[in-house]
């Protein structure tokens, strides 16, 4: 950062988003026990403050769990807010806290699928999707990683965004792409890196492919398919789950043979990983974004 757009965040309009750094930062001093208790509480009551994301939660659990009756569903609306919340708290551990005591106590499953990726040489392309535990797991994952990278959408905030990217960025040399740096990506990825990428995504108007998600035709990204494709990247999917005991897994799947030819059915692939890996724990998910914002031509939209 220039030292002229440095002086720029300092700028009196950005002075209540230092506050709010600031008040991030006491609250990453808590134990990681107290956020876990501050987390449920607040998780509940944002629940009913927060109407608008609660309908939206609501109804995305309506169309993919039609199976659950009015109760049931509303319960999993409070608890994906706790979730989320307790998820929040632990990333504000991950970008100023030490990490190191949690990753010989994180649980870890597929790690020879990773490390039979890694020995090819051509890189590899981690896929996943928003879990509740998204930045707390990034220096989870990275910590097996020999070369780590990810992709993130920069904050429209320029002071909450220097907070985000700087505390993602301490762990393990951690190399950060946006969407728009598909080339750095690919070459990076050709010399060995390793890329994470949450490609539950819709785009809106741009969409172009729809593939089923919890049977509902879900707009999908085939930025991966091609980023797979000319970077001779081992493709593997990702998750990265808060356990009902308080613990955390992370889990690699064996290599996606062929990803990269066909980004229908690789859509088909890491949509089918992240339902199964949903259905295990379904309030773990990030419920709370519209996840079917666009629909296809003819299709009546589902917010």
């Amino acid at each position: 950062m220039t030292k002229k757009k440095s002086s720029a965040l300092w700028h009196p309009r950005f002075w209540p988003s230092w506050a709010i750094v600031f008040v991030l930062y006491l609250l990453s001093l808590l134990p990681m026990a107290s956020k876990q208790r501050f987390g449920a509480r607040l998780g509940r009551f944002l629940s009913r403050k927060l109407k608008s994301r609660a309908r939206v939660a609501n109804r995305n659990l309506e169309v993919c769990f039609p199976e659950l009756d009015e109760t049931d569903r509303k319960q999993l609306v409070e608890d994906n807010f706790v979730a989320c919340t307790r998820g929040f708290l632990e990333s504000t551990h991950a970008w100023w806290r030490d990490m190191s005591p949690c990753y010989g106590k994180t649980e870890v499953q597929g790690l020879e699928n990773l490390r039979e990726a890694q020995e090819k040489g051509k890189g590899v392309l981690l896929i996943g999707g928003h879990y509740s535990i998204f930045d707390f797991a990034l220096p989870l994952v990275s910590c097996h990683l020999n070369n780590p990278g990810y992709v993130y959408r920069p904050n429209n905030n320029p002071v909450i965004d220097r907070m985000i990217e700087k505390g993602r960025r301490r762990h393990f040399g951690i190399r950060p792409f946006t969407k728009r740096e598909l080339r750095p990506m690919v070459t990076f990825l050709k010399k060995g890196g390793e890329v994470w990428f949450a490609c539950d995504q819709d785009f809106g108007n741009k969409t172009e492919l729809y593939v089923p998600f919890f049977g509902v035709e879900t707009g999908c990204i085939t930025s991966p398919s091609y980023i797979a494709k000319v970077s001779g990247a081992s493709v593997i999917c990702v998750s990265h789950l808060r356990m009902p005991d308080g613990s955390y897994r992370v889990v690699f799947s064996p290599i996606q043979e062929g990803f990269g030819v066909d980004s229908r059915k690789d859509t088909e692939v890491w949509n089918r990983y992240i339902e199964d890996t949903i259905r295990k724990l379904p309030d773990q998910y990030l419920w709370l974004h519209k996840r079917f914002k666009s629909r296809p031509e003819g299709v009546s939209k589902v917010y």
